[in-house]
């Protein structure tokens, strides 16, 4: 994709590093993709090429005429998709469990980014097709997909900024009394190569949970992330020993509750993956502006615990 721009620096950013005034004159673009474009040329000043570090005036006449950084090339599949919401900007998806985000040793095709590269074949010029953020293969729910590379370049510094809401629904082991907030590091398990864990050496990382629903010996939560780490829901939740019913990984093994009826028994021996879904996103529109909220029903696998753990819950009464 070839852009170009015309630029005057205006007086106000004298002083600054040009990268750094580009950065602000260009929100669009990033900052190291703006370096990349210096260093190869693809940006002048006055006519001539000039280093990132040069000291601007004001009123140099800057030129962009550069390509976007070419992309990994995916094969386009015809895969349905769950479509929330779609514009010319934007696109949310709500995943399916047992669906991969991106390909990856294992899952080569089939996956969430093959789907949309068929529906929106453009999304192969852009980092990742456009898809700003993941999902685990067995949690579902809603994901946002940037259509246009500014929109990708907007949507990212909301997330980095926590101005995104990203809302889940969870059912963890253990009745808990009262909602809170998790703020523990995360980074790899220094022994376990396919797992994340609460390490002193990790990246921040905040979860806030409330209660929604209590039952004989579950809890279904409301969940908001205000970081992005790796299986972060379910590190933390199992951090402070209520871990995802059903997660593989972090939950360690089955506890059948005490006096369980028979179909609460064979519900929650059925039910093999983390119980969490995406349900709710709220975001300011790239192009209007505007907020936007989306939301996702629970899949069909929570509804039917979900309605077996209540139903279990009442034979206490």
């Amino acid at each position: 994709m070839k852009i170009q721009h015309t630029i005057t620096i205006p007086d106000h950013l004298g002083g600054l590093r040009l990268d750094q005034a580009l950065a602000k004159l260009l929100p669009d673009y990033s900052r190291t993709q703006i370096q990349a474009w210096l260093k190869n040329t693809e940006i002048t000043l006055d006519g001539q090429p000039v280093k990132a570090r040069y000291s601007v005036i004001g009123g140099e006449i800057i030129s962009v005429c550069a390509m976007l950084s070419p992309q990994p090339t995916w094969d386009a599949q015809e895969i349905a998709l769950n479509i929330i919401y779609e514009d010319d900007t934007l696109l949310v998806i709500n995943k399916p469990v047992g669906m991969v985000v991106h390909p990856a040793a294992g899952h080569r095709d089939k996956t969430l980014l093959n789907a949309v590269l068929h529906h929106v074949p453009t999304l192969q010029e852009l980092p990742r097709a456009g898809i700003l953020h993941r999902l685990d293969k067995d949690t579902s729910g809603l994901l946002i997909i940037a259509k246009t590379y500014p929109a990708l370049m907007n949507l990212t510094k909301q997330l980095k900024a926590r101005t995104i809401t990203r809302l889940y629904q969870a059912i963890v082991f253990g009745v808990l009394t009262s909602g809170g907030s998790i703020d523990q590091p995360i980074g790899r398990h220094p022994l376990k190569r396919k797992s994340m864990a609460v390490i002193e050496t990790g990246k921040p990382a905040l979860t806030h949970y409330r209660v929604i629903e209590r039952y004989r010996a579950h809890t279904r939560i409301k969940v908001q992330l205000e970081t992005g780490r790796t299986h972060q829901i379910r590190v933390h939740m199992a951090h402070v020993h209520h871990p995802l019913l059903g997660d593989p990984l972090y939950g360690g093994r089955l506890h059948l509750p005490r006096g369980a009826t028979p179909e609460l028994v064979q519900a929650l021996r059925q039910f093999k993956r983390q119980a969490l879904h995406a349900y709710e996103l709220g975001l300011i529109h790239p192009a209007t502006q505007k907020p936007l909220t989306c939301q996702a029903p629970l899949p069909e696998d929570m509804l039917e615990l979900i309605q077996t753990l209540e139903k279990d819950a009442r034979s206490l009464l």
